[in-house]
């Protein structure tokens, strides 16, 4: 079953479709005439991988494998496929260094395990058939729309609504965070001027640690929705039992990109943190709708105990 929605004529069609149906991702290929793909399309979380990997088998790995052979079958017509994968096919740092192009592989988790197997098979295709690609690696992403079992949306709704704020282990897990729309930006110019068959690594120059960050978030919800006990929000930090195989630190190295293509993140770690914070205060009615059934379902599952 799909749904397709048409706006603005002839520029924007979304069609509703799982990337795990080769048939239909055929069928799609062929009637459009599709000759680019941006292949944002995953199972991201790694909480859930950690609970329920097949899906991210599934999704990850097989539909990315689809959509390769969807444009492999559409020959010198098609121009070009690019692959959005993460830092976490790297595995974890030490407390110094960063990830480059040339860093190994180190995947530990079933969620980075499976985006690792998706790269592989993108840079296959460009070694074996001559597939025209480009991969780019990114950080944490963060920023307006981001579904709330995130970090960031979780700090902050939950800080709002008084609820404890979970945290693993000893909180100084050090993440690279950059924003939505300078990952944007950083796709264009890649997907414009890349080197077909090249990896870039796109990173936002903002190294953190996660108890800081939540530290962070509560001092902004105290400044724009003050609490009624009067009290800073610091107080809700609950630190819970670490996850599994739990990366300590990332960092990512952009310099081929920004030497490259002139690309640098335009917004820093405060200014997007406060204009995240802000966006999510200003639309509640679409977190209670995204936070509603299944999604308190997996909240209790994934905290409930601990």
């Amino acid at each position: 079953m799909s749904d397709i929605a048409e706006t603005r004529p002839g520029r924007y069609l979304f069609q509703k479709a799982d990337i795990c149906d080769a048939a239909v991702v055929r069928g799609l290929f062929e009637k459009y005439g599709i000759d680019t793909v941006c292949h944002f399309a995953a199972e991201s979380h790694v909480d859930r991988s950690i609970l329920k990997p097949d899906s991210f088998i599934q999704t990850n790995i097989i539909g990315t494998f689809n959509l390769l052979e969807a444009a492999r079958a559409r020959g010198k017509e098609f121009r070009l496929f690019h692959h959005i994968s993460t830092d976490e096919v790297y595995g974890s740092l030490g407390p110094v260094g960063a990830f480059t192009e040339e860093t190994p592989y180190r995947p530990n988790s079933p969620y980075s395990a499976s985006k690792a197997s998706s790269d592989h098979l993108v840079r296959a295709y460009h070694e074996t058939y001559g597939l025209p690609t480009t991969l780019s690696n990114c950080s944490n992403n963060y920023g307006p729309y981001q579904f709330p079992e995130k970090l960031i949306p979780l700090v902050t709704l939950n800080a709002l609504e008084e609820k404890p704020l979970p945290v693993y282990g000893d909180g100084k897990n050090v993440r690279d965070w950059l924003y939505v729309t300078d990952h944007c930006e950083a796709i264009r110019q890649i997907m414009e001027k890349g080197r077909r068959g090249e990896t870039y690594n796109i990173g936002g120059h903002a190294e953190m640690e996660n108890i800081v960050i939540v530290e962070m978030i509560c001092d902004l919800v105290d400044e724009y929705a003050p609490s009624p006990k009067g009290d800073s929000r610091r107080r809700l930090i609950s630190f819970v039992k670490d996850r599994p195989g739990h990366d300590r630190r990332y960092a990512i190295d952009f310099k081929k990109l920004h030497e490259e293509l002139g690309w640098s993140p335009a917004e820093s770690f405060a200014s997007g943190l406060r204009k995240t914070v802000r966006w999510y205060l200003d639309h509640l009615p679409w977190s209670e709708r995204i936070r509603s059934g299944e999604y308190q379902s997996w909240i209790k599952e994934q905290y409930g105990n601990r």
